[in-house]
């Protein structure tokens, strides 16, 4: 289902999240929930994954993770506020430790001038703190920005448990 170097990368995280007893939850957007998939697809993940929140819509992202209103009117689903709200978010409304979220737009459309089509902002919260990634993959194809995108998550995820 996903390229070797993807589930290289989940095995690695699932094997750090064991090792540190910590455990994990993703906040998707443009990956619909591709991160999480990734990770379950190693086996024993089940000790470790806590749930995958994946809040497409403005709606999503206020009702799931608790995400203000105010910082997607000001900011905008697509920036650095709104990705840490959604790890933080994450922390908060679940079981686990550590978590990643991530907001982009993966095209075809969508894009603008300020944020172009592959731009992709990524956060990662845990007991180290917040941290934030901006990407911007360029106009690649829809599935290669999804990738990459998932590529980054996990980088962050193994990250925040190193």
């Amino acid at each position: 289902m996903f390229p070797d170097d993807i589930l290289s990368l989940a095995q690695a995280v699932i094997a750090a999240a064991q090792a540190h007893r910590r455990g994990l939850a993703t906040a998707e957007s443009c990956t619909g929930g591709l991160v999480a998939a990734a990770l379950t697809e190693i086996s024993g993940s089940s000790a470790v994954v806590d749930r995958g929140f994946v809040t497409y819509s403005n709606a999503a992202k206020i009702q799931m993770l608790g995400v203000d209103q105010a910082l997607l009117e000001t900011h905008g689903a697509v920036s650095e506020a709104v990705a840490r709200a959604m790890a933080e978010g994450a922390i908060r409304r679940s079981d686990a430790l550590v978590t990643v979220a991530i907001t982009g737009i993966a095209g075809p459309g969508g894009g603008s001038p300020d944020k172009p089509i592959g731009v992709v902002h990524f956060a990662a919260a845990g007991p180290a703190g917040t941290i934030h990634i901006e990407r911007r993959f360029g106009d690649i194809g829809r599935d290669a920005v999804r990738l990459a995108g998932v590529r980054q998550a996990l980088d962050l995820l193994l990250d925040r448990l190193a």
